[in-house]
């Protein structure tokens, strides 16, 4: 068979698509022309319903009544067409408060933002405030002078009240107490307690150098020592061979020209020194008052010299993680302690029983004051007085809140402290309060003791 006669291979897609001749006829039929439909365009059936809410819309809609209705129930649904205030306002260290962020909330609750400028509570007083809605000062004598220049006769409120103490390290405070200066408060538990009282007249005799009287160097001791009895070591803070500190006995404090912490404790030395008595106080003589300041700050200007430079405000550094090396007793408030044990105990879940404080007999108990200086600060004044979340939040952050005109609400805060595990401190068998001199002779006992500037002329 030749090869134009034999048949050739086909795929089988070729004879899928080759149409095949009958067998028994051997013509084939005429092709008929394929014919392609047009397409057909899918249009949604009539009888399918459409829903008349989206799905997503469906989905969200509870979410945003749930918004709506926690708006209107917390009052802040009209919140972005309300006036927002900018109070600017000179502090000290009752920024602290201000600063929290929980009271910044509550403040914007109220329209109220308020911007900070630090300044000690006495710089606060003698610099110029043009410019400013608001002052803080830390304490009355402060406040007086700010009341005593200001044009604007606004409002005034003293939220609450704190005790001034001095922050120290339990060894340092166990060794106060081996000189019979310091005594311990009691614990309920029996555990160590983080509260000692200080004898501030005692205390101020190791302040000054010498020993009974008679100057340093010697002691009446078989285990006699070179180093005087000012120095730690010298009160025995080496005894346990674990210690060692060569430095003097002092109390670090801020400025006394700026601060109020520091004019506060100049008023108890010169109380103590004073023999107990507020200088210059019940002297119908102005002259013989001022030579009665000035014969208090020349001796207990020494006590305070002896730290050299100024310091800033105490409690960062006191509560620092170099707290123990910067200075082993530190000028702070009562409620900067209590706040630092607080937020310590919700972190660690104990106490910080290493630094503990020593509450000064006599005490001195500073009363804060908000001052207004213009119709905004007006404003700021109102909400800190009315609105009981603020003051529920004072005591929080370790304040004694002041209710209905009573001196202070020791009883809210220690109720506070209890239910967070914190000791409560208790107040000293001794209650000699130190009352600050009268503002004339204050001043010249500050400006004697820190050879202060003349204060900054200006308006307020």
């Amino acid at each position: 068979m030749s090869e134009a006669d034999r048949p050739h291979a086909t795929s089988e897609a070729d004879r899928a698509r080759t149409p095949q001749a009958p067998q028994a006829t051997p013509q084939t039929t005429p092709r008929t022309p394929r014919t392609t439909e047009e397409p057909r365009l899918a249009t949604r059936s009539r009888a399918r319903r459409r829903p008349r809410l989206p799905l997503h819309v469906a989905v969200a809609l509870p979410l945003a009544l749930a918004g709506l209705i926690a708006l209107l129930v917390t009052g802040n649904a009209l919140r972005p067409f309300d006036r927002m205030i900018t109070i600017e306002a000179r502090m000290a260290s009752k920024s602290d408060y201000f600063k929290d962020p929980q009271v910044q909330r509550l403040l914007l609750k109220h329209g109220i933002r308020v911007d900070i400028h630090r300044l000690g509570s006495r710089g606060i007083a003698t610099q110029s405030l043009e410019g400013m809605d608001a002052v803080f000062p830390s304490g009355q004598p402060a406040a007086k002078l700010i009341l005593n220049r200001q044009k604007h006769s606004g409002d005034s409120v003293r939220p609450f009240v704190t005790p001034l103490v001095l922050g120290t390290f339990r060894d340092y405070a166990e060794t106060l107490e081996k000189a019979g200066v310091a005594t311990p408060q009691p614990t309920t538990g029996g555990g160590r307690t983080l509260y000692y009282d200080l004898g501030m007249g005692k205390f101020m005799g190791l302040l000054d150098g010498l020993v009974d009287g008679r100057e340093t160097g010697t002691q009446d001791r078989d285990d006699i020592k070179n180093e005087p009895a000012d120095t730690w070591n010298g009160i025995g803070f080496d005894e346990d061979g674990r210690n060692s500190n060569s430095g003097r006995v002092l109390v670090r404090t801020s400025n006394v020209c700026e601060s109020n912490s520091a004019g506060t404790y100049l008023s108890i030395l010169a109380f103590v020194a004073n023999g107990d008595s507020t200088p210059g106080a019940g002297e119908a003589d102005e002259t013989k008052a001022m030579e009665e300041a000035r014969k208090v700050a020349r001796t207990i200007k020494p006590l305070i010299d002896l730290q050299g430079m100024w310091a800033d405000e105490q409690a960062d550094s006191y509560l620092s993680g170099l707290g123990k090396s910067i200075a082993p007793i530190s000028l702070i408030y009562e409620h900067q302690y209590l706040a630092h044990q607080i937020d310590y105990q919700q972190k660690n879940h104990r106490q910080d029983t290493d630094r503990v404080l020593l509450y000064p007999t006599p005490y001195a108990l500073t009363e804060p004051q908000l001052i207004s200086l213009s119709p905004d600060g007006d404003e700021l004044v109102r909400v800190i007085r009315d609105d009981p979340d603020l003051r529920r939040r004072a005591i929080e952050l370790g304040f004694r809140v002041r209710f209905s005109g009573d001196d202070g609400t020791s009883d809210q805060l220690n109720t506070y402290l209890g239910e967070h595990g914190i000791q409560v401190p208790k107040p000293n068998r001794d209650q000699t309060k130190v009352y600050e001199p009268d503002l004339d002779v204050l001043e010249e006992i500050i400006n004697s003791v820190g050879t202060c500037p003349p204060p900054v002329q200006g308006t307020s």
